[in-house]
C-alpha cells in the first residue's frame, strides 16, 4: 500500500481530504504544520507528499524544497487556494509533480496521486535497473580514493578502446572479473557477449570442448554438436579466469587459436574463424611458473601485452567505506542501516587475506544478523586474527600528517578509555607509566 503524508492546517479540510484518500486505498498520515511534516518525513519518509502552501509557520513552498534536498525521488503536490500562474510555474521549477488549485474534486486529487506514485514507481524500477546493469557489468563498486588504484581504471579504460590482450593479475578476491567487465563495458564491443571461463573448474578432460567445442560423436556423451566458449563469444570479450591452471597440452593449442583466430572444435576437420578480445586473469606468479617449467613463456607474452596488477584490499583501506556502503545497497539493506565508526575502524585495521569477496561476505552477514540498525563493532565475525602489523594504521593524506598529533590523540583516547587512570592507559598503549608522564609534559596535556 503507497505512503502520502497530506500536510494542511485546515483541520476540516485534513480530515476529509484523509478519508478520501484512505478510501482510495492509501496510507495516509497527516501534518498540520512545517514542523510536524518534516518530523513525520524523516522519520518515515512516505511513497508521495501531498501539500497545502499555506501551513502557518512555513510555506509549503520551502517545505518542497527541504523535501526535494532530503529525497529527491519523492514526489510531491502542491495544493492551495490562492493559485497562480507565477506559483504554478514556481513550484514545477522545485521539483513539484503538479499544482492543483482549490476547490478540487476528489477524483481530480486520487488521479493525481495515481500518476505521481506510477512515476514513482517507474523512477525506482528504473534505478533498480540501472543498478543491476552496472552490477552485471562491472561499473559499480569500482569507484576509488587509493592513487594507485585510480591509476590502474585509468589504464583499464584507456586500454578498453583498443582489442589488446590484457592479462589481470591479483590475490584472489580482488575483483578480477569486475575489472574485466569494466572493460568490456567500456568498449567497442559492450554490446557484444561478455562469456566468463574458470579455467580451474573445468576437468582438464573437458577444457577443449569447452573452449573449442565438438562435434556429435566426438567422444562419449557428444550426441549433439555443441559451440565452445570461444564461437560464443564471438564478436565479443572472452574472460579467462585462473589461466594460470591450463595444462602444457592445452597451452599449445590455445596460443595457436590466440596467434591464428581460429578454433577446431574436437572431432571436427574444419577450423572456424573467430572474432574475439582477450582478457585473462591469475592469481598466480606466470613469471615463477615459467621459470619452474609449468608455463609457457611465448603464451606468456602473447597474453600480457596489457598487464593489469589489482592490489590486495590491505594496500586500499581507504576504500573500505565506499565498499560498505556499496555491498549495503548490493544486499537490500534498508537505508538506515549503517556501521558505527568503531565497526568501520575495525574493518579498515584488518588484513582481509580474502580480500574485497571477504569484506563483502562480512557486510551480508552482519545485515542478516544485526541487533540494531547501526552495526557495531562486535557484532562484526572476521574469518582471520587481525596481527600487530595490520592494526589501525591512520592513511597520510597528500598534504602530510603530524606524528606527535597522531600521539597525542592515541594518548588522549587511552587516557579517556581508563577514565583518567594514567597506569591502565599506559598498560593500553603498551609503554612505561614514565614514559606517558613523559609525554603528557611533552605535549602539555593535563589530564
Amino acid at each position: 500500500m503507497n505512503s502520502i503524508l497530506l500536510i494542511d492546517d485546515d483541520q476540516s479540510l485534513r480530515r476529509v481530504t484523509e478519508y478520501n484518500l484512505t478510501k482510495a486505498g492509501f496510507a495516509v498520515k497527516t501534518a498540520a504544520n512545517g514542523g510536524q511534516a518534516i518530523e513525520s518525513f524523516q522519520h518515515s519518509l512516505p511513497d508521495l507528499v501531498v501539500t497545502d502552501v499555506e501551513l502557518g509557520d512555513m510555506s509549503g513552498l520551502d517545505l518542497l524544497k527541504r523535501f526535494k534536498q532530503e529525497a529527491p525521488e519523492v514526489p510531491v503536490i502542491i495544493i492551495t487556494a490562492y493559485g497562480s500562474i507565477e506559483m504554478a510555474v514556481q513550484a514545477m521549477h522545485q521539483g513539484a509533480f503538479n499544482f492543483i488549485t482549490k476547490p478540487f474534486d476528489r477524483d481530480t486529487l486520487i488521479l493525481s496521486c495515481r500518476k505521481a506514485l506510477e512515476m514513482h514507481s517507474l523512477r525506482i524500477r528504473t534505478r533498480s535497473l540501472s543498478q543491476e546493469i552496472n552490477r552485471l557489468t562491472g561499473v559499480e563498486g569500482m569507484e576509488t580514493a587509493n592513487t594507485a588504484m585510480a591509476e590502474l581504471l585509468h589504464t583499464a579504460l584507456k586500454v578498453a578502446e583498443s582489442d589488446a590482450t590484457v592479462l589481470i593479475t591479483g590475490e584472489s578476491g580482488t575483483g578480477k572479473e569486475v575489472l574485466a567487465r569494466l572493460i568490456h563495458q567500456h568498449s567497442s564491443r559492450k554490446k557484444e557477449p561478455f562469456v566468463a571461463v574458470n579455467c580451474a573448474a573445468i576437468p582438464a578432460t573437458l577444457i577443449e570442448s569447452e573452449l573449442f567445442g565438438h562435434v556429435k560423436g566426438a567422444f562419449t556423451g557428444a550426441v549433439q554438436n555443441r559451440q565452445g566458449r570461444f564461437q560464443a563469444a564471438h564478436h565479443g570479450t572472452l574472460f579467462l579466469d585462473e589461466i594460470g591452471e591450463l595444462q602444457p597440452e592445452m597451452q599449445v593449442k590455445f596460443l595457436r587459436v590466440l596467434q591464428e583466430k581460429q578454433v577446431e572444435p574436437v572431432g571436427s576437420d574444419r577450423t572456424e574463424t573467430v572474432d574475439v578480445r582477450i582478457i585473462a586473469a591469475t592469481n598466480r606468479d606466470l613469471r615463477l611458473e615459467i621459470s619452474k617449467g609449468h608455463f609457457r613463456d611465448d603464451l606468456f607474452y602473447r597474453l600480457s601485452v596489457i598487464p593489469l596488477h589489482l592490489p590486495p584490499l590491505r594496500d586500499r583501506r581507504e576504500d573500505i567505506p565506499a565498499l560498505v556502503a556499496h555491498f549495503l545497497k548490493k544486499h537490500e539493506a534498508p537505508p538506515q542501516v549503517s556501521f558505527s565508526q568503531a565497526a568501520l575502524a575495525r574493518l579498515r585495521s584488518y588484513h582481509w587475506p580474502g580480500n574485497i569477496r571477504e569484506l563483502q561476505n562480512v557486510v551480508e552477514r552482519c545485515v542478516i544478523l544485526r541487533k540494531n540498525d547501526t552495526i557495531a563493532e562486535e557484532e562484526i565475525l572476521l574469518s582471520g586474527r587481525t596481527s600487530a602489523s595490520d592494526r589501525f594504521i591512520p592513511d597520510i593524506p597528500p598534504e602530510g600528517l603530524s606524528l606527535e598529533e597522531v600521539e597525542k590523540g592515541l594518548i588522549v583516547k587511552a587516557l579517556s578509555i581508563s577514565g583518567g587512570n594514567r597506569s591502565e592507559a599506559a598498560r593500553l598503549l603498551k609503554i612505561p607509566r614514565h614514559v606517558l608522564i613523559y609525554r603528557l609534559e611533552k605535549f602539555g596535556l593535563d589530564v
